[in-house]
């Protein structure tokens, strides 16, 4: 089957969000440009190693430009999204591998999104299958460094403004009650 890119060079938006209520929310990446949206399902865990991991790089370029930089220190307040997903949310795929990269040349941070591949065995040493022809989908966005913080903190927030843990065995306290392994199984 031929290979699907959804190509986002820079995007005019580009924010992770939910749709449903805590402990029964379904996460998203969405980019949009033109009047075209491009919408792609992963995991909680995934946007927040995501988000991370694109704080940690842009901190490194800053580290190694020695200030001679573009990308801000923090996101920039005014540039904020607290907007909902754009509707209808209608995802492409599910994300199976990511990949994040600095473009030094336009100082410009690289996100990558594959669909997730049925029967290939979760790795370490996952497959990116580049710019072929052939293989899973992919969604490839372009940020600058401001836009990349603001996504970053976005990102973040929405992780964090899930259930709140348990004050004795951090799981998610469940709304319809708790069964805490640190008070012998009983509900809280």
């Amino acid at each position: 089957m031929p290979r699907q890119v959804f190509f986002y060079d820079p995007p005019e938006r580009f924010v992770a969000g939910t749709v449903g209520e805590p402990g029964h929310r379904a996460f998203y990446l969405q980019a949009s440009a033109r009047g075209r949206i491009t919408t792609v399902l992963l995991e909680k865990g995934q946007v927040a190693a995501l988000a991370e991991r694109v704080d940690e790089l842009l901190d490194e370029v800053v580290r190694r430009s020695g200030g001679s930089t573009t990308v801000p220190a923090l996101a920039p307040p005014e540039m904020m999204d607290s907007a909902p997903l754009d509707s209808p949310v209608e995802e492409e795929f599910r994300v199976g591998t990511m990949a994040l990269a600095w473009d030094e040349t336009v100082q410009m941070l690289v996100v990558e999104a594959q669909e997730a591949v049925e029967g290939e065995e979760e790795t370490d040493e996952a497959t990116l299958y580049e710019d072929e022809e052939e293989g899973p989908s992919l969604l490839r966005v372009r940020l600058n460094g401001a836009m990349a913080r603001v996504f970053a903190k976005r990102a973040l927030e929405l992780v964090a403004a899930g259930r709140p843990p348990c004050p004795f065995c951090s799981l998610p306290l469940d709304p319809e009650g708790h069964v805490c392994p640190r008070q012998n199984g009983y509900r809280r």
